[in-house]
């Protein structure tokens, strides 16, 4: 029976020689077609590598060209000649009649005053590229926005006889840059792109792999631009197999195929069959009845609307609604007297109307760890809810993961409840409509809904629930950052609501972290968290010098900003630190813009324009400053209050616990110790903020004053540059004065900066002048 059984099986094998051999091949030709796609994608690529070295060294060539044609120019006799009598119309007459093809010549006065005057209409690429040309005092060259569109814009300082400095201006159609890549193709399936910033000016391929084209980038040496490049990823074949692996397999299965359908599939007759499973070991898993009558499973329950909602407060009268805690950049006041859980559940119902007004109807809300908190935060989610939006309430969290969580959960809205770095008694509310930080008239706009009653009330109120996303917003940074070598680190939260996931984000990135402080309290018991006080460091420079520690990093009251002292005890302010952020972030964006507020060192545009970057001074205030961000989609923003914003590898806004994570990172990434790192940036004999109090109302009225007296013919900073964007800055070139109306505190807030003791002092001399007599005896402080 058993000699049956063996040839019955023999049969059985034979007859299915052919089906197995027809499945074998078939394995042979996927494994086959495969490797032959690997083999195109990788020639693709290749193809496409060889293609950017060719256009990178036409565009080189095209550069140098025109800057030596420039050069040229200049040694132009009839061009000296008019730059020599200061007649600048004749001068760039002489460059456009004997430069054939020219679109435009100008030359500009130094101070460049037309230019900023009005930034966005002449345009941030030009303005960067003319600050470059008198910072380097030699020629360049960039792509700007002129006439309409994109142009070949050429700079180089000269001399204006008796005028003094200016800059001349060319501007030539692009193609006499771009003409080179006319002479490449890039693979269809690829994608070539001439990059400068984050635009993309001439591009070839396939455009929906533009995002990527980074990882094969090449600088296009002598400018600011870059060769960009990208295939689609060399898929693997089969079992993660490559081209070589796929095509040894798939010769391997023919062959195998071959061998059955030749020998009829006659196999040793010791192969060992799969003996059937007894119907007594078969798996015993319900059947479709037991199923079918089974619960389903559970499902986390969300928090229900009726019974999580605070109880509706009653209406709050117009009248007892203050207005000046709607103010520049967030809402802010004292509670009990300002802020009250009914003015919260009011102020809820402003923002929640607005957000419905866009088609958003989820917000995040957040609070820090102020005793007020709680209260403030269940009266605007009361508030929102009565407008019909849907709350997502991720309770204890700094401002920075409040933001956050508004991208992770794809709502584009949020509300933190913060007092910031003010004292314990203030509180306030930090508003995102639309991944659109809220200030100035759209924060007036909320007052004016509540006192006027255009406020949505729905008929059934909105969803509540309760979500906890510190984990991931720490997941999310430590994928990205991780330090090169480790680094002893104090953090110092003052108490505030970041000590809730600093220590935790630092050890996640490689650092050893010792706390400080870093227990939530709403009293503040150690010191006051705002690290742009130095006062307030102090028990951090202790602690670094105490533990021998690398670096001690200081959190505000909610997170959105970082103070650093080096580990000598040194205190490192925020402009310097942006000196460090922006070299870092210009390695891999040349060209980059890098807005910085009027409280800055003088020295950090020609830090920037040495690193290939484009600098633009703006206004003071983290809202003003992300809005700015947006309309010139710069890359990274700084203040010298510690706000930080990284649009690089982020999303914008400021972070002080991202901003450390980065900080970190770039120290971890030398040889040196974080204090030689830091002591080589350029540093000058500089005031930290110094603050005058003054009447309520008046800050803003006084610094028009010194505006116009500055303005006026008797002008008494003879040889300063004037900057009015954000109250009077002077720059000399030996240093800098500035004083301007503070947006949050009845305040005017000024800052000097000098080469030396002599020149500062020479600043404050000039400015203590001017604002002695419009303040009579209140003490300046300076």
């Amino acid at each position: 029976m058993s000699g049956i059984g063996e040839g019955q099986r023999e049969r059985s094998l034979g007859r299915s020689a052919p089906l197995l051999g027809v499945l074998l091949v078939l394995l042979a030709g996927w494994f086959g077609w495969s490797a032959v796609q690997q083999w195109r994608q990788e020639a693709n690529g290749q193809a496409l590598e060889e293609a950017r070295d060719q256009a990178v060294q036409g565009l080189q060539e095209a550069a140098a060209g025109q800057l030596k044609q420039l050069q040229q120019q200049l040694k132009n006799e009839r061009v000296q000649q008019a730059l020599q009598a200061g007649d600048a119309a004749a001068a760039a007459l002489a460059v456009r009649e004997s430069w054939t093809g020219v679109e435009q010549v100008e030359v500009l006065g130094a101070d460049l005053a037309a230019a900023y005057a009005d930034p966005a209409t002449f345009g941030y690429a030009r303005l960067a590229l003319l600050e470059e040309a008198l910072a380097e005092s030699k020629p360049g060259l960039r792509v700007v926005r002129d006439a309409g569109g994109n142009r070949l814009g050429l700079a180089a300082p000269v001399q204006l006889g008796s005028l003094g400095p200016a800059v001349l201006y060319v501007r030539q159609p692009l193609l006499r840059l771009t003409s080179p890549l006319d002479q490449v193709s890039a693979p269809s399936t690829g994608f070539l792109g001439l990059r400068q910033g984050a635009h993309d000016l001439v591009a070839q391929g396939d455009a929906g792999l533009a995002e990527s084209a980074e990882a094969l980038a090449r600088p296009v040496p002598g400018t600011p631009l870059r060769l960009v490049a990208a295939v689609p990823n060399v898929e693997a074949g089969p079992l993660g197999l490559g081209s070589l692996a796929s095509a040894i397999v798939a010769l391997l299965l023919a062959f195998v195929a071959v061998l059955l359908v030749v020998g009829r599939g006659r196999l040793p007759k010791t192969l060992p069959l799969p003996r059937r499973a007894a119907a007594a070991e078969a798996d015993h898993g319900p059947t479709l009845s037991e199923s079918l009558q089974m619960a389903p499973p559970p499902v986390a329950a969300a928090v229900s609307s009726e019974e999580s909602a605070p109880p509706p407060p009653p209406p709050v009268p117009a009248g007892e609604l203050a207005a000046g805690i709607f103010r520049a950049y967030d809402i802010r006041g004292v509670v009990g007297s300002e802020l009250t859980p009914k003015t919260a559940a009011l102020i809820g119902q402003a923002i929640g109307t607005a957000a419905l007004e866009q088609g958003l109807r989820e917000v995040v809300i957040g609070r820090d760890g102020r005793l007020s908190g709680p209260e403030l935060a269940g009266g605007l989610a009361e508030g929102l809810r009565r407008t019909g939006c849907a709350v997502i309430d991720i309770g204890l969290a700094p401002t920075p993961v409040v933001y956050y969580a508004a991208f992770h959960l794809r709502t584009g809205t949020c509300v933190a409840v913060t007092g910031s770095h003010n004292p314990p008694e203030y509180n306030g509310f930090k508003v995102v409509i639309g991944g659109e930080t809220l200030s100035g008239d759209a924060i007036t706009d909320l007052y004016q809904r509540i006192v006027e009653g255009r406020l949505v009330q729905a008929a059934e109120p909105g969803d509540y629930q309760q979500r906890d996303v510190g984990a991931d917003y720490i997941q999310r940074i430590a994928d990205d950052v991780q330090l090169d070598r480790p680094l002893k680190v104090v953090a110092d939260a003052g108490n505030g609501v970041a000590g809730a996931l600093a220590p935790q984000l630092l050890e996640a990135i490689g650092a050893e972290v010792i706390p400080l402080y870093c227990d939530v309290d709403g009293t503040f018991p150690n010191h006051h968290p705002d690290p742009s006080e130095p006062a307030n460091l102090e028990d951090l420079v202790q602690t670094v010098k105490r533990f021998g520690a690398d670096l001690g990093v200081a959190f505000d009251g909610d997170g959105d900003r970082l103070g650093v002292v080096t580990g000598e005890g040194r205190i490192i302010y925020a402009d310097r630190l942006l000196m460090l952020f922006a070299a870092d972030v210009l390695m891999r964006n040349p060209g980059a813009m890098v807005i910085y507020d009027v409280k800055c060192t003088g020295k950090l545009s020609d830090h920037v324009l040495r690193n290939g970057g484009s600098p633009l001074m703006w206004k003071t205030g983290h809202s003003l400053m992300k809005a700015k961000m947006r309309e010139t989609d710069a890359e990274l923003a700084g203040e010298m209050s510690g706000h930080f914003f990284f649009k690089e590898r982020w999303f914008g806004f400021d972070d002080g616990l991202y901003a450390a994570a980065r900080l970190l990172e770039i120290l971890a990434q030398r040889e040196e110790t974080p204090d030689e790192v830091l002591a080589e940036l350029p540093e000058m004999v500089a005031t930290p903020e110094l603050k005058v109090p003054v009447a309520e109302g008046t800050p803003h009225a006084l610094v028009a004053m010194l505006v116009a007296a500055a303005q006026s013919p008797d002008n008494p900073y003879v040889g300063g540059r004037l900057s009015t964007i954000d109250g009077l800055r002077v720059d000399f070139p030996d240093g800098w004065g500035l004083v301007r109306a503070s947006n949050t505190t009845p305040v005017l807030v000024l800052r000097f900066e000098g080469n030396d003791e002599a020149a500062l002092e020479r600043i404050q001399a000039l400015f203590r002048s001017q604002l002695q007599p419009v303040l009579g005896d209140t003490p300046l402080g300076f």
